[in-house]
This record gives structure tokens, sequence and C-alpha cells, in this order.
């Protein structure tokens, strides 16, 4: 398709986005780096992890989106004692009828928050990757599709380890985005805490809906990368699996495992098609990306966290990356 058409799509299927940001600001005070990441992960069709203390509107910000794109929403809260059964559902004999019928569970939305998700065993976690990965769940004999689109979105608390589990790397990988959120500047705190005690309620109209979403999806899908685009977004994945072939001997020791070639799809969607993470949004796409960009520094991805030996370990190899060019 000729250039010129994209970038028509591209101004035509992006313009929800800034009253959508407006509509989620009247609710969602600042943290802005956070709600446009989550965007991108809504047009770009990844799931997104959030990593944060309690209280700095994770949760909030995810309902507040949803009511904005009137999309179906559902919260599961995870716990312990949570079971596979709770959130894709099972089977139930129906006696009028005589026979066993599918339940379905909370994971049939469009949006899913899977609430502290390091709270729930393994086996609970799990029962999210058929799901996440293949779009349908099966419940006894027979498979649902899931509805279109879909996308869950976790939230994990880093600083309390008693009673958590965590996140396998098997689900992990399955993350377009982890994104770690932080505190609110003290401009804005100040107008979080007159907005929560001045006694007004204020909640996010439909501005957009499922089916404008579905087609900013394949606008972004159209979006031409130049082959040298290509080349460097493998390189930076390649770089985490073999850094003293690429001049990062220095990083070996702390890295476990590279990036899957997940990454380099990520990479692809995210940060050249919709260019994440400066500023990540739609309506700064152009219909193509071209050689002339391929020196920039290498993105601080949020999916090349992880994999390391220690907590931080993803922090300080993004940061190499960036740091030195990969050939």
């Amino acid at each position: 398709m000729d250039v010129r058409v994209i970038n028509e799509l591209v101004q035509q299927q992006s313009a929800f986005v800034d009253s959508l940001t407006a509509e989620v600001g009247k609710v969602i005070v600042g943290q802005k780096a956070m709600v446009e990441r989550i965007l991108i992960g809504l047009l770009t069709g990844g799931h997104v992890l959030l990593e944060g203390v309690p209280g700095l509107a994770k949760t909030l910000t995810v309902k507040t989106l949803a009511d904005a794109l009137d999309m179906r929403f559902q919260r599961i809260q995870f716990t312990p004692d949570l079971l596979p059964a709770d959130i894709v559902g099972t089977t139930i004999y129906n006696q009028a009828k005589s026979e066993f019928v599918s339940k379905k569970g909370p994971i049939f939305a469009n949006l899913v928050l899977a609430d502290e998700i390091n709270r729930a065993p393994a086996k609970v976690q799990s029962a999210l990757l058929e799901a996440m990965q293949e779009r349908q769940v099966t419940i006894g004999d027979t498979t649902h599709p899931l509805p279109d689109p879909f996308l869950v979105m976790a939230t994990q608390n880093p600083i309390e380890q008693e009673g958590t589990y965590a996140l396998p790397e098997a689900q992990l990988d399955r993350f377009m985005l982890m994104i770690k959120v932080g505190y609110p500047s003290r401009e804005d705190e100040r107008a979080i805490m007159d907005r929560m005690t001045s006694g007004m309620k204020v909640s996010a109209s439909p501005v957009a809906s499922p089916q404008r979403i579905a087609e900013a999806r394949s606008v972004v899908q159209q979006v031409y990368i130049d082959e040298k685009i290509r080349d460097y977004i493998v390189s930076i994945v390649h770089a985490t699996r073999e850094p003293k072939a690429h001049g990062l001997g220095e990083l070996a020791d702390f890295i476990s495992f590279g990036a899957s070639p997940r990454a380099s799809i990520y990479l692809n969607l995210a940060a050249a098609r919709a260019r994440l993470p400066a500023p990540p949004r739609l309506r700064h796409a152009r219909g193509h990306q071209g050689r002339g960009r391929r020196r920039a520094p290498p993105p601080r991805h949020p999916h090349l966290r992880g994999r390391g030996g220690g907590d931080h370990v993803g922090d300080d190899r993004a940061q190499a990356l960036r740091a030195r060019r990969v050939p």
C-alpha cells in the first residue's frame, strides 16, 4: 500500500487518541507514561503487566480505560485459594436438560484485570496461558473463542513477598510490556488529594468502541518498516542472548536467558510501528519507518526486562544496550 495512503489512515484512525486521553485524565491525575503505554498494548494487541506499590491507581486506570472504550470489563482478584475454574469457567449439570453445560468464567471479557497476579499459585497463573496466547479457552472438551479485542492487564506488588508466587517465565514472556509505575509528582499528589477529598464522583464516558480499537490495530499492522530497522531490532534481541559477540561481555554473567523471539515481534510492533517510548501514541506514527532512524539509541523497551539473575538485571541490561550501539 502507498505510504501516503497509510499516513492518511493513521491520521483518521488515531483521531480518538486525544479525546480518549483527555477522558481518562478526568479520573486519573498524572501517570501519563503508564496510560500511554497501556494504550500501546491496546493498539498492538499485547498484554500488559503493571508493577508498582499500592495506591498508584493501577487498577483504577484499567477500569477507567474500559469505561472510556465501552469495553466489557472483568476484574479478577488473585488469592492463594483461587482455582483455575474460577478464571476460565467450568462445566455444570443442568437438571432441566439432563446434560452438562459450560459455565464461562470472568476471562470472557474484552479487558481483563488480573489484580495482584503474583498472589495465586502457579496452576492458577498457568490457566491464563492459553487465553493470553491463543485467545481461546477450553472448558471440558469444548473450545470457546474469547471476545475481540481481548487484553489481559495484570498488576503485582513488588514490595511484599510473603504469600506471593513468582510468575513463571512462560507467562512473563507472554506480556508485551512490563510497566514500572512510580510515585506521582508533588503537584499531581496535591491534585489527587484535593479531588479524592472533595466528595465529587468523577467517571469516564465512552469516547470510542472496541470496533474502533480493532480498526486502529489493522492500521498499525500496515505501517511499513524498512529492512534496516528490522535487522536492527533482531540485533538488539540477539545481543541479550550473545552479549560477548556484541561487545557486551561484562553483562554475560548477569543474563541467565536472552529475550525470546517474541521480543523481536513486540519491538517491531510497539517500538518501531507505534514509536514507543517517545512518545508512545499511534497518532505520532508515520506510514513508514526508514533507515534514517536506525542509529537512534536502543529503546528501553519494557519487554526486555527480566530473564536475569536478579530483580533489577533487566533494567541494567536495557541501560547497557542503550549506552552501546548494536551493529
